[in-house]
C-alpha cells in the first residue's frame, strides 16, 4: 500500500471488504491492528451476514470516537460495520441491495478524503457525468453515463 507512485503520479488507497458470520476472536489484536493501520491508506468495510452477536463488530467501528490501544489513539476512523441482516429484512420492496451498498459505502469518501487531506493532498474537483448515447446491440436503444476525465 503506497501513498503514491513518484514516477507515474498515480495515487493509490486499499479498501479491505470483510463478510463475517461471527465475532473478532481477539478484540484486543483487532484493536491494535485498526489503530496501527489508521495511518495507511486503508479502509475496511465489515459485512456482518446471520444472526450473531455483532456488538464487538459496532465497537470497532468506533463512529462515536477513534478507537485507542497502548496509549496510542488511531489517527483517524477507517472501519464501516454494517449488519447485512438490517437490509434482509426489507427485501421484499426492492430496496434491500440499493440500501446495504449505500450503507455499506457511506463512510468511504471520507475515509479516503481525510487520508489525502493529511497528507497535504487535497482530491481533485469532482468528476463531471456525461449522457451518452451509445450504439444499441439490438432493437432496444441503450444510453449509459460516461465520467470525463
Amino acid at each position: 500500500m503506497a501513498l503514491a507512485d513518484a514516477a507515474s503520479g498515480q495515487l493509490k488507497y486499499t479498501v479491505l471488504l470483510l463478510l463475517t458470520d461471527g465475532q473478532a476472536n481477539d478484540i484486543d489484536a483487532s484493536v491494535r491492528a485498526i489503530v496501527e493501520a489508521s495511518s495507511s491508506p486503508l479502509s475496511i468495510i465489515i459485512v456482518g451476514v446471520g444472526g450473531a452477536d455483532f456488538s464487538a463488530m459496532e465497537f470497532l467501528d468506533s463512529d462515536g470516537q477513534r478507537l485507542s490501544s497502548g496509549g496510542r489513539v488511531a489517527q483517524r476512523d477507517i472501519v464501516q460495520f454494517v449488519p447485512f441482516r438490517k437490509h434482509a429484512a426489507v427485501g421484499g420492496n426492492g430496496n434491500a441491495g440499493p440500501r446495504l451498498a449505500a450503507d455499506v459505502l457511506a463512510e468511504l469518501p471520507g475515509q479516503i478524503v481525510s487520508y489525502f487531506m493529511a497528507r497535504g493532498m487535497p482530491p481533485p474537483p469532482p468528476l463531471q457525468a456525461v449522457p451518452v448515447q451509445l450504439a444499441p446491440h439490438s432493437a432496444t436503444a441503450a444510453a449509459a453515463t460516461s465520467v470525463q476525465v
